[in-house]
C-alpha cells in the first residue's frame, strides 16, 4: 500500500508568511490533485510553542502553535487527510522530518502509523523541498519505505543559491525516486502501479 505526506503547507510558508517560500502557494492545486489518486494522506505540520530555539538561530518567528501562520494553507483540500503529525514541538530542538526530530531522539510517530496502516510506499510532497521535504525523504529511506518526491509539488526555501537543486540529488543519491504530478496521475489514470 501506498500514501501521499503532504508536508507543512501552512500559511507561515506560502507567500505573506513570516517565513515565506518563493511559489510555496502553487504546490496546493498540484497537491490537491495528487490526494485523489491515495487511498491514504497524511500531513505534517510545523507547530513551534513560542520561543522555539530556532527562531533565535537561523528563522523567524514562524508556525507557532495556534496561530493563523500555523494553518494548513486555506485552499488545501484537506477533507481526505487520514491523520495530522505535529512537529518541532520541542522548545530546545527543531524538527525538519516529519518523523523525527533533528536529533532523532524523539518520533513523531508517523513511521508507526504508516506501518500499522500497511504502507510500503511513500510519495511525499509540500514545503520546503531543501529542509522539511527532504529530511522527510531521507527519514522515510532510513525506516524503509519505497520513497518518491514529487518535485513539482514541493518549493525550496533557497537560503543559498542552489539549494533545492542539491536538496534534490542528494534524496536521489540516497535512493529517492523524483518524479513529477503529471507522470504519477497519468500512472494512476491508466491503471499502472506508480512506483
Amino acid at each position: 500500500m501506498d500514501a501521499l505526506i503532504l508536508v507543512d503547507i501552512q500559511n507561515d510558508f506560502c507567500p505573506g508568511g513570516s517565513l515565506a517560500v518563493e511559489g510555496g502557494d502553487r504546490v496546493v492545486p498540484v497537491a490537491n490533485e495528487l490526494q485523489k489518486k491515495f487511498n491514504l494522506v497524511v500531513a505534517t505540520k510545523d507547530w513551534h510553542p513560542p520561543g522555539h530555539a530556532s527562531f533565535e538561530t537561523l528563522w523567524p518567528p514562524h508556525c507557532v502553535q495556534g496561530t493563523e501562520g500555523a494553518e494548513f494553507v486555506a485552499a488545501l483540500d484537506t477533507s481526505r487527510v487520514a491523520h495530522v503529525f505535529l512537529k518541532g514541538t520541542d522548545p530546545a530542538v527543531d524538527s525538519y522530518s516529519g518523523f523525527f526530530d533533528n536529533e532523532h531522539k524523539r518520533s513523531t510517530g508517523l513511521g508507526d502509523y504508516l506501518r500499522a496502516q500497511g504502507v510500503t510506499d511513500v510519495f511525499i510532497c509540500g514545503l520546503a523541498t531543501d529542509y522539511c521535504v527532504k529530511f522527510t525523504a531521507l527519514d522515510a529511506l532510513r525506516l524503509g519505505f519505497k520513497t518518491s518526491v514529487v518535485e513539482d509539488a514541493c518549493r525550496g526555501v533557497e537560503v543559498n543559491a542552489g539549494d533545492t537543486a542539491r536538496a534534490v540529488e542528494e534524496m536521489r543519491g540516497a535512493g529517492a525516486r523524483i518524479v513529477r504530478s503529471g507522470e504519477l496521475l497519468r500512472a494512476r489514470r491508466d491503471g499502472v502501479p506508480a512506483a
